[in-house]
């Protein structure tokens, strides 16, 4: 895709496993036992492991860096609200929308949100400015 025209959507699906989890916690060295440790969880008010906030985010990069504008795009910033816990095996849908455009600087802003699939309900959302220019 060359244009981006205001209100263009994206969807992607995806979800994440346990094994998932493990390794961007060996990865980021975020080792909190939140994420790795069922019993431990079983006594917060998820009741279960989550998924680290920027493990469930960081589907916005691989979007936005190989689909939705893909190669050539560069990320400039982002903004991120965590409103809901991401759990593993659990779909997940991210809907992006591009909601500015700036020809001239060749930028443009894209509104995210990460969606339960089977609820409906918001769990990330944010704001990605993007540098696009292919060739």
């Amino acid at each position: 895709m060359t244009t981006f025209e205001l209100n263009a959507v994206h969807r992607h699906t995806f979800r994440f496993s346990q094994a998932d989890v493990e390794a961007f916690a060996r990865v980021t060295g975020d080792d909190n036992p939140l994420h790795l440790d069922a019993a431990f969880a079983s006594q917060t008010a998820f009741k279960r492991p989550i998924i680290h906030g920027m493990l469930g985010a960081s589907v916005i990069t691989k979007v936005l860096g190989t689909q939705f504008p893909g190669h050539g795009s560069v990320y400039l910033k982002q903004t991120l609200e965590f409103l809901r816990p991401m759990f593993v095996d659990t779909d997940y849908e991210a809907v992006f929308t591009v909601i500015s455009t700036n020809p001239e600087k060749n930028t443009f802003e894209v509104s995210v949100e990460i969606k339960d699939v089977q609820t409906g309900k918001v769990t990330t959302r944010g704001i990605a400015t993007l540098l696009y220019k292919k060739g």
